[in-house]
């Protein structure tokens, strides 16, 4: 193909919210984007067709191995920013889809923050970066709960833009320096925020799928 050709095509999948792109300087880089194919996955695939899914999943990861150095998702839900905001930040909420975690933190800068599991342990701790409610929060990130990934460090920014009646919500997930947490937390994400957009949208919890 050529350039031309490429970019045209990066440019419709970019349109249709299949990718991401953000600027580094003077590169434009282009991230897959899993949100809209992981919300068809929970509303339409069956347990039957669960393991197909899985195996794309698996292709990705193998395909970007340790380039995939940064996780993009963005997705559009039926909200306010400010209750966006309420829902990344109040424990109360954050425990309907956040795998049953309480996030705990006064969300001002330079202020430690937490997630509590139900065992009542703390399973992901870090510190605020930035916090501009209630449109951007960035936060580092450190998963407790395996000792295995103790010792990697990363960064997660939330970006909250309003688009009329709806919100778009971008999360970035900055893992160069954590691979190991990169492989880990790759599905996690997709699940956390298509049970956020349903919670806000019908206000019930989303089921967790059923494992295959």
């Amino acid at each position: 193909m050529t350039r031309f050709g490429v970019m045209r095509h990066l440019r419709l999948l970019e349109q249709a919210g299949l990718v991401v792109t953000r600027r580094k300087g003077r590169e434009k880089l282009h991230y897959l984007n899993p949100m809209p194919i992981r919300l068809v996955h929970d509303r339409w695939v069956g347990k039957y067709r669960a393991p197909f899914a899985e195996a794309l999943a698996n292709l990705k990861s193998r395909l970007e191995g340790t380039m995939a150095d940064s996780q993009v998702y963005e997705l559009l839900i039926h909200t306010t920013p400010e209750k966006l905001w309420d829902a990344l930040t109040n424990g109360e909420v954050t425990k309907q889809y956040f795998f049953g975690e309480t996030m705990v933190s006064d969300w001002k800068k330079g202020s430690s923050w937490h997630s509590v599991g139900a065992s009542g342990s703390r399973d992901v701790e870090g510190t605020v970066l930035e916090a501009v409610p209630p449109r951007r929060l960035v936060v580092t990130w450190q998963v407790l709960y395996d000792p295995e990934l103790r010792d990697e460090h990363s960064r997660v920014t939330y970006e909250i833009e309003k688009r009329g009646p709806v919100c778009k919500l971008t999360v970035l997930h900055e893992l160069a320096h954590a691979p190991k947490t990169a492989k880990h937390v790759a599905n996690g994400w997709g699940v956390v925020l298509a049970g956020l957009k349903t919670l806000l949208e019908t206000g019930r919890p989303m089921p967790m799928p059923e494992p295959v």
